[in-house]
């Protein structure tokens, strides 16, 4: 990683970016508050965005006095540069005339800026031993015994992030008030909870020796804009804000300033939120073994890493392996590289920190804890469980493979190819259909009263009794095949019962047949064999005479004219009931008259007739069972 080496501080995003590290990083370096601005302060900027790089921005005075107005201070007290890092550099060159003391660790302007130009500076060592805390009596006498003209305290510090109460920093201020100067930089004090009102704002314009330095880029989160500004007495202020550039502030900044009163609100919700993150992920490093964590007021948590553990090694291992960015602080003055700087941030990004840590340091990353759903909602609801049910996104981008198969998802069946079988099939069940619906129904109800239905089946209609009282039951699909009630042939398949030889029953009826097309008119003229006395012709029944009940089968023989016509053995027999007044014997067949040769009896049918009483007829089979009496 040669873009960390040979420099006092941290490389650039934009560095990074064009050394091709990816833009999935995790950036616990750049101390800035993630939660703001709001995505609505982001669109503002995006829509008055062409506007901002075209035009020049308002001088620094009506900036300067907008945000004293904002803060309840007074404009003449203020000065506003580039960033604190341009007061710095304006405080060193107008104000510091020989030597300046602070505290180390802390932020390295306060050391590179006054050796830069040639200025003594004088180091108190914060001891490790107690937390980098600083003892204002130890650091007033060292600044005593050095004879140090100017004293500088970051507060809270930067990188341990140890505050000093206000009591504290205002006795230390008294005890130096002979200095030429001191500064308080308050760059991070926004972010500290430990006071209601920690700053010494109001008592530096009170001071003629007192600076206060705030930086506004990260208690925004906008590092890029640049800005920041200096409260102190206005004979003190007047110096530095006289001799700053006419243009130093640029239109980011400006816009900005002036956004910032309608999200007020805002502001002061993202920083309790970044305490609450402050105080979790301070506990949740203190789990790992052999690592030291130091308690913080600023959005940063100061650790030192286990015995024989290489700062510089952990760190680009973080950022190679787990796409995470830290602070390895071995460049900065009173640290080593066994110490890290880790921005505070929510916990989805502190879960992937503490697994790099666990995994780097110790090789596994079971030293991770991982919080409860009740202690982090907001990590619930940015990375939930895959097993809760309320993630329909992950039903729709992995759909269950049973759910192909649901009638409701057509799509997913792609169209069959109709059979000629099936289309065969289709037919057969639509001219049986039509059939059914033409044939009367035989009586279900007490026939009171009773109506003559006509028969549409041979060429002689038949009288059949149906209710008039009650409705007609609706035609009912029958099975395919008709011929026998206890065996169902499936369509293209000789059904079991029919043999390939015409036997029994077809027959007899094809002899019949033939007989009647060779000499039809012997059915018309009928020659007795004897003289025998002669008999009334049987009259055919009507409706209102046959009573319900019992009854016999008889076979009626086909219209002679119709079978002079066409008659082919496709035809299927026809079982119609004829119902007799008593139960006893038939009597002999009588001799037809020529007038009604439906009274014609043929031979009775033996063993192919169903059994037992009922009203059984034979449909006339589908075109899909038509078949010829050599199975062709």
């Amino acid at each position: 990683m040669e873009l960390f080496r040979g420099t006092n501080h941290s490389p650039s995003y934009f560095s990074l970016s064009r050394a091709g590290v990816g833009q999935d990083v995790v950036d616990f370096c750049i101390p800035c508050n993630p939660y703001f601005p709001t995505p609505a302060m982001f669109a503002v900027l995006a829509v008055r965005l062409r506007d901002i790089l075209t035009y020049y921005p308002s001088s620094a005075d009506t900036i300067t006095a907008e945000l004293a107005s904002l803060l309840g201070l007074q404009p003449q007290t203020m000065a506003m540069g580039n960033g604190s890092t341009e007061l710095i550099t304006w405080i060193d060159h107008l104000l510091v005339k020989e030597s300046l003391a602070v505290p180390i660790p802390t932020f390295g302007r306060w050391t590179d800026q006054p050796m830069e130009t040639g200025k003594r500076v004088d180091m108190f060592q914060l001891p490790e031993m107690d937390g980098f805390r600083l003892d204002p009596d130890a650091f007033v006498s060292f600044v005593r015994s050095r004879g140090s003209r100017v004293a500088v305290i970051c507060n809270p510090n930067n990188p341990d992030g140890g505050l000093l109460p206000r009591h504290a920093v205002v006795a230390m201020m008294d005890a130096l008030a002979d200095l030429d100067l001191v500064v308080i930089d308050e760059s991070f004090l926004e972010f500290a909870d430990s006071e209601a009102y920690p700053s010494v704002v109001d008592e530096a314009v009170l001071r003629p020796n007192v600076i206060v330095l705030r930086s506004l880029g990260k208690n925004f989160g906008l590092h890029g804009v640049r800005f920041g500004y200096l409260v102190a007495n206005p004979a003190l202020a007047v110096q530095i804000r006289s001799r700053l550039p006419k243009w130093n502030l640029n239109s980011f900044a400006e816009v900005i300033v002036f956004m910032l009163k309608r999200y007020q609100p805002e502001y002061a919700q993202s920083l309790r939120m970044l305490s609450r993150d402050r105080q979790e992920m301070t506990a949740q490093l203190a789990n790992l073994p052999g690592l030291t964590v130091y308690p913080s007021q600023g959005n940063f948590v100061f650790v030192k890493l286990p015995e024989g553990a290489d700062g510089a090694q952990v760190r680009d291992r973080l950022l190679s392996e787990h796409g995470v960015l830290v602070r390895e602080c071995g460049n900065k003055l009173g640290s080593s590289s066994q110490f890290m700087r880790l921005v505070v941030r929510s916990q989805p990004d502190v879960q992937r920190l503490l697994t790099g840590l666990s995994t780097v340091l110790y090789g596994t990353a079971w030293y991770a804890p991982q919080p409860s759903l009740d202690q982090q909602p907001s990590y619930a609801l940015e990375q939930p469980s895959y097993a809760l049910p309320q993630q329909p996104s992950y039903a729709l981008e992995q759909p269950s493979y049973a759910s192909y198969a649901l009638p409701q998802q057509p799509s997913y069946a792609l169209p069959q190819p109709v059979t000629e079988l099936q289309m065969l099939l289709a037919s057969a069940q639509q001219q049986q259909q039509q059939q059914q619906q033409q044939q009367p129904q035989p009586a279900l109800y007490p026939a009171t009263p009773l109506q003559t239905a006509q028969d549409t089946y041979g060429g002689y209609a038949g009288q059949q009794a149906m209710p008039a009282a009650y409705p007609q039951p609706q035609p009912q699909a029958q099975p395919m095949a008709e011929l026998t009630p206890a065996a169902y042939t499936p369509a293209g398949q000789m059904p079991l019962f029919q043999s390939q030889q015409t036997t029994g029953a077809y027959a007899r009826l094809q002899a019949m047949q033939q007989a009647l097309q060779q000499a039809p008119q012997t059915l018309q003229t009928p020659q007795p064999s004897a003289p025998q006395p002669a008999e009334p012709a049987r009259p055919v029944q009507t409706a209102q005479q046959q009573p319900s009940g019992g009854g016999r089968m008889t076979v009626y023989a086909p219209d002679p004219a119709a079978v002079a016509g066409d008659m082919s053995m496709d035809d299927t027999l026809i079982y119609m009931p004829t119902v007799v007044a008593d139960s006893a014997p038939d009597p002999a067949p009588a001799t037809p008259a020529v007038a009604t040769p439906a009274a014609a009896t043929p031979p009775t049918m033996d063993s192919d007739e169903p059994t037992g009483g009922g009203t059984m007829r034979r449909y006339p089979r589908p075109a899909a069972y038509l078949q010829t009496d050599n199975g062709s």
